[in-house]
């Protein structure tokens, strides 16, 4: 019985030496690169839903309706006059009026890409700093005139028959 004790505890011992060796031979070779965050020690401030009307022909042909999220160095951000999320509206605004060839009825045309770099870069420009190093897009629409009327008459239509079924039931 002592033998058979005595075994275990030297396989207990032989096992804890072996793993406190290989993490004390790991540690000093760098087993490998500890991996690096994205844009580690950014923040990601969201955008409340942006909505830019798209004038055609001297109509509105529809809406543009962009969220983003944007990185940004805390001690920037703190710097700035004005708030950041009326600075990245109004270069949403400006691109979109600067580039009227951009067709949202075609999807080949959009390029996100491009959208997201000239965002970042007109305020960077504009600030005079690196205040945003990158432009997420959390959601991005495009409604037609057309799509607008027609979710507003159905909102009417169902809001129409709640109103009469609840006048119904309480008679």
């Amino acid at each position: 019985m002592i033998k058979v004790v005595a075994i275990a505890v030297w396989i207990c011992a032989a096992t804890l030496g072996a793993v406190f060796y290989s993490f004390q031979a790991a540690g000093e070779r760098g087993v490998g690169e500890t991996p690096k965050p994205m844009l580690g020690g950014l923040d990601y401030v969201k955008t409340d839903i942006i909505s830019v009307p798209l004038i055609r022909d001297s109509q509105i042909s529809g809406y543009f309706l962009t969220k983003l999220v944007y990185t940004v160095e805390p001690e920037q951000i703190k710097k700035l006059s004005i708030p950041a999320d009326a600075l990245i509206t109004d270069q949403v605004y400006s691109y979109l009026y600067a580039n009227p060839q951009i067709d949202f009825t075609k999807k080949a045309t959009i390029d996100l890409d491009a959208f997201r770099a000239a965002i970042r870069d007109t305020v960077n420009t504009r600030v005079g700093a690196t205040l945003v190093h990158e432009v997420l897009i959390d959601q991005v629409n495009f409604l037609s005139k057309d799509e607008i009327r027609d979710n507003w008459l159905r909102r009417k239509k169902s809001e129409t028959a709640a109103e009469m079924t609840k006048a119904f039931k309480e008679h």
